[in-house]
């Protein structure tokens, strides 16, 4: 995939889904850490495009280090925005890390002929090519965009819901 956007409709769909017990944020910085080791081979034309980090042992090494790092660094960036401290708790921050790195190579494992996600067990990769390029590409987006109008929905049903339960007692 040219790297992240496309990424982050699955992680859109899920946050649609776990609403409060999954970063989106913490998902996306794994994208963009997934995504540093094919950079660097485009910038200086050496190495393996899709290598150990688009392994599925890969990905549990750099869905840790997204963990720990994400974690912290959404925080952050939430309480600039939000002008007020949010906690991101440590099993949702695995939680979105993992499913990020996972998911990941996954999608690229579908359209890219270099990957070897099952590595050092097996160099061969089942799933390339299980759907064209533009079915997959029209997929992560049609993901995006259910899991916006569904996160939206579903936000504001428990909103309501959570405010008749206030006014009750």
């Amino acid at each position: 995939m040219p790297f992240t956007p496309f990424h982050m409709g699955t992680g859109i769909s899920i946050k649609a889904l776990l609403q409060g017990s999954f970063s989106l944020m913490v998902f996306g910085w794994t994208q963009i850490v997934m995504d540093i080791q094919p950079l660097v081979v485009l910038i200086t034309g050496e190495g393996h495009l899709h290598g150990f980090s688009h392994t599925y042992i890969g990905a549990c090494l750099l869905a840790i280090f997204s963990a720990l790092s994400g974690k912290y660094l959404s925080e952050i960036a939430l309480k600039m925005v939000q002008r007020r401290p949010i906690h991101i708790a440590w099993w949702v921050s695995l939680l979105s890390a993992f499913v990020g790195s996972f998911s990941h190579v996954l999608l690229d494992s579908i359209m890219h002929a270099d990957m070897e996600p099952f590595f050092p067990f097996s160099e061969i990769n089942p799933i390339l090519g299980i759907i064209s390029i533009p079915a997959l590409h029209k997929l992560c987006i049609y993901l995006g965009l259910f899991g916006a109008a569904a996160y939206f929905v579903i936000h504001i049903y428990l909103s309501k819901k959570h405010e008749q339960r206030n006014r009750k007692d």
